[in-house]
């Protein structure tokens, strides 16, 4: 793998001419929508290099262990980790190492339904990286009877034709929004409880889904067993059919917190197949401009996690977008990672990268207005992959797949291979 940063005054035609490949794949491994650059550009191009491995290593490792389990060899580690002390090795510390094994994940990417565009084009060229689809269609009544808002049977059919396994998302949402009140008075009712399960249930086996995504958020903290509860249900249902649980990140429990308080991940990590860390939007709309997913906030979700659900079925959010935030009003608008990187571009703007948070970013200024955008790029979202490799965790999730980000699907065929 090659990521080249462009600098002042470089060329499309100079990095191709220099990295051995025609530029038109340059272009389009990278969503380019031209062929000018700014500084600061992050380009992804394939190539055959091998990919280190990121490892941590463990109470009781050794670099004869360590090396068998990846296929290589002590001095290869040895020499991709100068200063390494091979009778004295630290738990937790990071090494690299040159592997012929690709990483193996569990990945779910997001949708809401459509009968086309992006979200079929990515499909009919990624389906191979998906393990599963999470439609986003469906929310309940405050009597707990489930419903689809919109056509989802289009987009079932589009998984079963390019291998990926559908899953039918639900959320509390009403009105346009997340809704605590809502989650609330059903999970405080044996009987609602039950009218969202049998609904479910009802459409999981009417429309062929391959099982349930739950993205219940804002849970109130006095409901938390009772979700758990609920889970618990709705997996007996399900039986061998996967229930997936999306869960909002935090770095320690509190209980009653009014955001956070209402995911148990101990009680969730034990009943569910598959749970999803939501580490995404730490910097939000209308908030401050800040990193979508910085690394280090990733890294201590996950560590925290970890202590209560287990790695073999822990997922990490990564997100396809960014936010371009208009300064000092905060107005906020999304747009894909491809289009953030286009848009800096248009706007001739350099783009900066934060080491800490592993994430870019620029300023541009339009209509007497000043903008600053926080988005991904290949550096940011190998780094996570990177992470999610250390801490072997099972997969990451994408929010969403409409949103197009061409270099980590690059990345994937290159580095990943995906259980199915």
């Amino acid at each position: 793998m090659t990521i080249v940063i462009v600098k002042k005054g470089d060329s499309l035609w100079e990095i191709a001419k220099m990295n051995k490949v025609d530029p038109s794949r340059i272009v389009a491994v990278n969503g380019l929508e031209s062929t000018s650059l700014v500084p600061g550009l992050a380009l992804y191009i394939p190539d055959d290099k091998v990919v280190n491995r990121t490892y941590l290593i463990k109470n009781g490792d050794t670099l004869s262990k360590i090396a068998r389990r990846f296929g290589t060899s002590i001095a290869a580690i040895m020499k991709a980790n100068p200063g390494l002390v091979a009778s004295s090795l630290k738990v937790d510390t990071e090494i690299l190492i040159q592997s012929p094994y690709k990483n193996q994940l569990i990945t779910l990417g997001f949708a809401f339904p459509t009968s086309g565009g992006v979200v079929f084009k990515t499909l009919e060229e990624n389906g191979d990286k998906l393990s599963y689809l999470a439609i986003v269609a469906y929310s309940f009544t405050k009597e707990g009877y489930a419903f689809v808002d919109g056509d989802d049977l289009p987009l079932i059919a589009k998984c079963e034709q390019t291998g990926v396994t559908p899953l039918l998302m639900i959320r509390n949402f009403r009105d346009g929004d997340f809704d605590a009140d809502l989650a609330g008075e059903v999970l405080a009712s044996s009987i609602y409880r039950g009218n969202l399960i049998k609904s479910m249930l009802n459409f999981v086996r009417e429309k062929g889904y391959g099982g349930v995504s739950m993205d219940i958020e804002f849970i109130p903290p006095a409901r938390r067993s009772d979700y758990v509860l609920f889970l618990k249900e709705l997996k007996e249902g399900l039986n061998e059919l996967i229930l997936h649980v999306n869960v909002h990140a935090k770095t320690s429990d509190n209980p009653d917190n009014r955001i956070v308080g209402g995911h148990d991940y101990r009680g969730i990590g034990e009943v569910a197949d598959l749970v999803a860390v939501m580490t995404i939007d730490f910097g939000y709309p209308t908030g401050p401009p800040e990193p979508i997913s910085p690394l280090w906030w990733m890294v201590e979700v996950i560590r925290y996690a970890l202590t209560n659900i287990p790695a073999y079925k822990l997922q990490s959010a990564f997100p396809m977008y960014g936010y371009d935030w208009i300064v000092p009003s905060n107005d906020t608008k999304a747009l894909s990672a491809q289009n953030a990187q286009n848009l800096a571009i248009a706007t001739g703007s350099e783009i900066s990268f934060d080491t800490s948070a592993a994430s870019p970013t620029y300023s541009y200024r339009k209509e007497n207005l000043d903008h600053v955008v926080w988005f991904e790029d290949i550096r940011s979202i190998s780094a996570k992959y990177e992470v999610i490799d250390a801490y072997e965790l099972i997969g990451a999730t994408y929010w969403q797949i409409g949103l197009e980000f061409p270099q980590n699907w690059a990345y994937m065929e290159q580095n990943i291979i995906i259980i199915k």
